[in-house]
């Protein structure tokens, strides 16, 4: 049983697999995102290569991160090719997340995961990534082609082929997943969802499913508090931060992204700035006790707030906070 089920129903949520693991068998915690930051950023200054990007990934990499978040709607394969190749990095040393979108099909004629995955190996000159997931669940025969579950099972065919070590999803509510689950010969290994103490639950029931499935989480924009909160708005666990930080000699982020381990989710994060990206990978050298992460979801009741997908997820603060 893992060491981070608690007695609040909050914190019995969540766990960690125990396949998400580097060279030495030791669990990955932590990520570094190459995402839609990039993707903006080519879109208006219309260019296809960052060489800031390359470094960016370098950095990290040296820093000491095991896991790089990468997806085809991201468009940032090149530079994480060239950035692994650079640094000669070892391919069974370093984690590599890919992820399928649905509008590649409209975009360059994608049949589904199997075509994608195949440009993308390429592009990042490499022969298989470690997890491949469904990026959104708005897969059907008008955006993609071909269904969610004929989607699935090309996932499946990909862990058969050797091009993916295991697959899993993103952005999916408990409905799709269930979908999935109604025929899957592999199961979903984890699910990315926008997570934070603002929007622990990204649709209703979604985490006490994926923990009675043993799917694990990870949290994209783990930072929210701290990155899109606007000066003067309400912003409730900033206090809570900064009396802990002060308490463990740590920064707000810092105890945001300990404050998901605690939890059992896997935060993803991202920056260009060299003392940050060791910042992000300095959380564990001391732990949250259950009362201090507890005060941090609680700010749930006070605050809801939604990044990301607001037409896909129009759940209300009250049906996302259920359960919890």
């Amino acid at each position: 049983m893992s060491q981070y089920l608690k007695k609040s129903r909050s914190l019995q949520i969540s766990k960690f697999q125990d396949t998400i693991l580097d060279k030495n068998g030791d669990l990955i915690q932590v990520g570094f995102g190459v995402g839609s930051y990039w993707r903006i950023y080519k879109a208006e200054n219309n260019v296809t290569f960052v060489p800031e990007l390359v470094t960016q990934i370098k950095q990290a990499i040296e820093s000491g991160f095991k896991m790089i978040d990468a997806a085809e709607a991201y468009n940032t394969y090149e530079e994480i090719g060239i950035a692994l190749k650079e640094l000669g990095t070892k391919r069974e040393d370093i984690w590599i997340t890919d992820k399928y979108i649905s509008f590649s099909h409209k975009l360059r004629g994608s049949k589904g995961p199997i075509d994608s995955i195949t440009r993308s190996l390429k592009l990042m000159q490499l022969d298989y990534v470690d997890m491949y997931l469904l990026h959104t669940p708005d897969i059907n025969e008008e955006t993609a082609g071909i269904t969610l579950t004929d989607a699935w099972k090309q996932c499946e065919k990909l862990v058969e082929m050797g091009k993916v070590k295991q697959i899993g999803v993103s952005n999916f509510r408990k409905s799709d997943l269930e979908e999935i689950m109604k025929i899957c010969k592999i199961k979903p290994m984890c699910n990315q969802i926008e997570f934070h103490p603002y929007l622990q639950q990204q649709s209703p029931g979604l985490r006490e499913y994926c923990f009675e499935n043993g799917i694990q989480l990870e949290a994209f924009s783990p930072l929210t508090p701290i990155t899109k909160i606007k000066e003067g708005e309400l912003n409730p666990v900033m206090p809570i931060l900064t009396k802990l930080g002060e308490k463990y000699g740590k920064n707000e982020s810092q105890i945001l992204l300990r404050w998901c381990v605690e939890l059992g989710v896997i935060p993803l994060t991202t920056t260009s700035n060299k003392s940050r990206i060791e910042d992000y990978l300095n959380i564990f050298d001391f732990e949250l006790t259950e009362e201090e992460t507890q005060e941090i979801i609680n700010v749930k009741d006070e605050k809801f707030y939604r990044g990301w997908m607001h037409d896909y997820y129009p759940f209300t603060d009250a049906e996302c906070n259920k359960g919890l």
